[in-house]
């Protein structure tokens, strides 16, 4: 059976105005890590794309240690730890970071709030946005999606992610994100540089996580293909790699539908990764934080 461990941000110490950028620090990171390693083997992106079928059937354990977004942090600080204890990794990137120098709208609004509160970020957008739509249920759902929040934060990021046009998101988000920050100092201290990106896939490391980080199960599906399709092209001619492996953005159901799979089937990948949390075995393909799903 397979456990996969996902992770997004690593750094030295979180410090911020608000709670809104989570993740491990080195320390930490290095701890799971061994806790791990004595509980099962460690296995690599080509592992199991050449053997997923015996991997998962095995009553022996087996884990995967991925990272989203492409990062410069996972390479600074993930990498060097992953290779001093001779683990393998797959470290998902999205290529508009890169093909369109953006920075990503999720990581936007991560920055922004960390530095204002969720009451403060509504009101900000509440001229362009009607908060009256929020149905109970729309509360409901996303206190469930976003289970480690308060009932405003779970609300604010479900309206931003799920409720809105992605469009419409991005417009809102980049007029407050312009009061604070500037795009292109944050989009070189975020991301990875894409040497780095080309050194990652030489070793097998490097998957997708779309074009855009959108969640994709919402889109048309033109749209899909081309979320999928183009990361998947852009890295393999960056890279001249193949790129099989694709983590889909946000993970929850309606992210990663059945339609989506098939599209990510078609378009070439071998596995596809969500975070419903379980163990991937021979009759239940889930994991403990990111599923792997045969395309």
């Amino acid at each position: 059976m397979l456990t996969i461990s996902n992770y997004h941000y690593i750094r030295e110490n979180f410090n911020a105005n608000y709670p809104s950028i989570f993740g491990v620090t080195p320390d930490l990171f290095k701890k799971q890590l061994l806790l791990l390693k004595g509980k099962g083997d460690f296995i690599s992106s080509n592992d199991l794309i050449l053997n997923g079928d015996e991997i998962i059937k095995s009553k022996d354990n087996y884990y995967l240690i991925t990272f989203d977004d492409g990062l410069k942090e996972q390479y600074n600080y993930a990498l060097p730890i992953l290779e001093e204890l001779h683990i393998p990794v797959i470290l998902f990137a999205n290529s508009r970071n890169y093909q369109e120098k953006k920075v990503s709208a999720v990581h936007k609004i991560h920055l922004l709030r960390s530095m204002l509160s969720s009451k403060e970020f509504l009101s900000k957008i509440n001229h362009q946005i009607d908060l009256n739509s929020i149905s109970d249920a729309d509360v409901e759902k996303a206190q469930s999606v976003y289970i480690y929040d308060d009932k405003e934060t779970a609300v604010l990021k479900y309206l931003l992610n799920f409720k809105i046009d992605f469009k419409i998101q991005e417009v809102i988000t980049n007029v407050v994100f312009e009061n604070y920050f500037n795009e292109d100092e944050v989009l070189n201290e975020l991301y990875m540089s894409e040497k780095e990106i080309i050194h990652l896939s030489k070793r097998g490391f490097l998957g997708s996580h779309t074009h855009s980080h959108f969640p994709i199960g919402l889109l048309k599906d033109d749209e899909i293909t081309f979320e999928l399709e183009y990361s998947k092209l852009f890295f393999e001619n960056l890279t001249n790699t193949k790129i099989e492996t694709v983590a889909y953005p946000y993970g929850s159901p309606e992210a990663c539908t059945s339609e989506v799979a098939k599209i990510a089937k078609k378009v070439g990948y071998k596995y596809g990764f969500t975070t419903v949390r379980g163990v991937n075995t021979h009759t239940h393909t889930h994991t403990h934080s990111k599923t792997a799903t045969y395309c």
